[in-house]
């Protein structure tokens, strides 16, 4: 008779801190498992605790409930398949970043994280401790070795798995998404099972946590780096692989290969999916927004619809008297073209009162950009009323590159929970409209069609705070801006690379000043979707009080 071996890859959304919550979605997940025939079901990295945990792993309250859950969890889940799940493991002084291998009622095996990540938004040298390099655990008609997440990015681990016995690999991973990341994950997976002549099996979780989306596309890959099985990514789901032993050892069984879409959409997606889950595990259910008829809160208010539904976005319209009537149109032809509710707040009044509370001092003095920031103040606090009145949480509208350059108002534009496009250039915020309304998937709840008027995509950016204001009045051109700033933020260039690549140097001179002295207002910001591997909050940690600015490039 042949000799097979059923595993199911969970690759499902964690909540952090949801104990219960999480492991009430193993029990269920193992259970469906079981019900199909499952011998082995591998959740993800630190699944039990949630991932990323940050410093609340380091709290012995809760890396010792965790471990009590999975004890638990094992008693529960006695009859019927191995239960592989990530989760804290503390001994003799020691935390462990641990997968705990569940058989008969009892935790049979753990195995512990060698490699400890220690850049962009991961801090595990701080968490955890370094576990030794282990053999693989015994998985009945064979052995199996689980490097977790960064174990196998590098050969060390797997090699020494497969070298005592391991004839499978399976990886649970927290692996959190960046443009482009999935073909680097490929490309070192390829790699761990040429080196080892065995088949892998690559589970990652899915969901958003904070900043951080947790992109999925789990896979099976064969000897040679053959693909056997792909997940889509951005979802939720158990998938069943069955192994077969050969005479030249087991062999994952050929199963459905999901397309991956372009970059376009999955940032979309990204997008989506982290508002939705920052809400769902932050206790909102609403959300509303400041629509001024500009690019920016077009594409925030399309992505809040996508991820909630249009019962759930509140709109609202604050004009002053420097709003043009193109921004009133277009404002309410998006609101309607969403399905949300719009109101209509004018700040003429309270800004008049402040005007007259401080007209005895601002007496003799020019109106400047302080008579700028108190309309964008004004709009912050009515914004921040009528979410505490109506429980909706506020979100705030503000690009990657205006935070960059500190091109908002802080405790006024910046006002807000979370900030979907946060990582998004401005230049990527028009293409990522013309996307959208080129675009329409299942997972969106918005409408089809073209939901965001070409009317707002094609009028030049101005903040409307004074007469016939245009962002290019304060600012470089975006292109050029947006390229300056993916050089000195993404790319740490120096001005001398920026200068190389034909970039003004005296402009170039000023981003970088912009850019370093807005930190104090990044410090302040809202959290948002993590696109890149250098977003503005985990992945680039730089000092308020910074008088370095580089002396390159003249």
């Amino acid at each position: 008779m042949t000799e097979t071996f059923r595993i199911t890859l969970a690759q499902l959304n964690p909540a952090v801190g949801d104990l219960e919550g999480n492991a009430a979605k193993a029990r269920a997940a193992w259970q469906e498992a079981k019900e199909a025939g499952a011998d082995m079901i591998a959740f993800p990295e630190m699944f039990i605790a949630g991932y990323s945990t940050q410093d609340l792993v380091m709290k012995p309250a809760f890396h010792h409930a965790a471990m009590a859950r999975i004890e638990a969890l094992a008693a529960e889940c006695s009859d019927g398949p191995i239960l592989a799940i990530g989760g804290p493991f503390f001994d003799k002084g020691r935390l462990y970043n641990a997968y705990h291998i569940c058989k008969g009622g009892k935790v049979v095996a753990r195995q512990l994280k060698h490699f400890l990540p220690n850049y962009n938004v991961f801090d595990e040298v701080r968490q955890f401790n370094r576990g030794a390099i282990q053999g693989p655990y015994d998985a009945g008609p064979l052995r199996i070795g689980s490097p977790i997440c960064e174990d196998a990015w590098f050969p060390d681990v797997a090699e020494a798995m497969c070298e005592s016995g391991a004839e499978l690999l399976v990886v649970p991973n927290g692996s959190p998404y960046y443009r482009g990341k999935f073909d680097r994950r490929m490309n070192h997976m390829v790699a761990r099972v040429v080196e080892n002549d065995v088949p892998m099996v690559y589970v990652n979780m899915a969901g958003g946590q904070d900043d951080q989306a947790f992109d999925g596309g789990s896979f099976v890959l064969n000897r040679g780096g053959k693909l056997a099985v792909q997940l889509p990514v951005f979802e939720e789901m158990l998938a069943h692989v069955d192994f077969i032993r050969t005479e030249e050892g087991w062999v994952a069984e050929e199963g459905p290969k999901a397309l991956y879409p372009s970059e376009w959409e999955q940032d979309y997606r990204a997008m989506v999916m982290t508002l939705r889950d920052y809400l769902g595990k932050t206790g909102f259910k609403k959300v509303l927004l400041g629509l001024s008829g500009g690019i920016d809160s077009a594409l925030v208010a399309t992505i809040a619809v996508d991820a909630l539904g249009s019962d759930n976005v509140r709109c609202i319209m604050l004009p002053s008297e420097y709003t043009s009537q193109g921004s009133l149109d277009d404002a309410e032809d998006i609101a309607k073209r969403l399905g949300v509710r719009y109101d209509y707040v004018p700040i003429s009044g309270p800004r008049a009162a402040v005007t007259e509370a401080l007209g005895p001092l601002f007496e003799g003095k020019k109106p400047d950009l302080t008579e700028e920031n108190i309309q964008s103040r004004l709009r912050g606090l009515l914004l921040m009323a009528m979410s505490n009145k109506f429980g909706e949480m506020l979100l705030t509208t503000g690009n990657k590159s205006e935070v960059a350059v500190g091109y908002a108002t802080i405790y006024g534009d910046m006002n807000g929970g979370y900030n979907p496009i946060k990582d998004l250039y401005k230049t990527r915020v028009f293409e990522t409209c013309r996307w959208r309304n080129a675009n329409h998937r299942d997972w969106m709840h918005g409408p089809e069609g073209e939901v965001i008027p070409v009317a707002i995509i094609d009028k030049p950016p101005s903040a409307e705070l004074r007469p016939d204001q245009k962002d290019e009045d304060s600012l470089p051109p975006y292109p050029v801006l947006d390229a300056i700033l993916d050089l000195l933020v993404d790319q740490d260039a120096s001005v001398e690379d920026c200068v190389a690549k034909g970039y003004d140097y005296d402009t170039v001179k000023r981003v970088e000043h912009l850019v370093y002295i807005s930190e104090y207002k990044r410090f302040q910001s809202a959290p948002g979707t993590r696109l890149t591997k250098r977003a503005f909050w985990l992945d680039r940690r730089y000092p308020i009080a910074n008088r370095f600015r580089d002396a390159s490039g003249v």
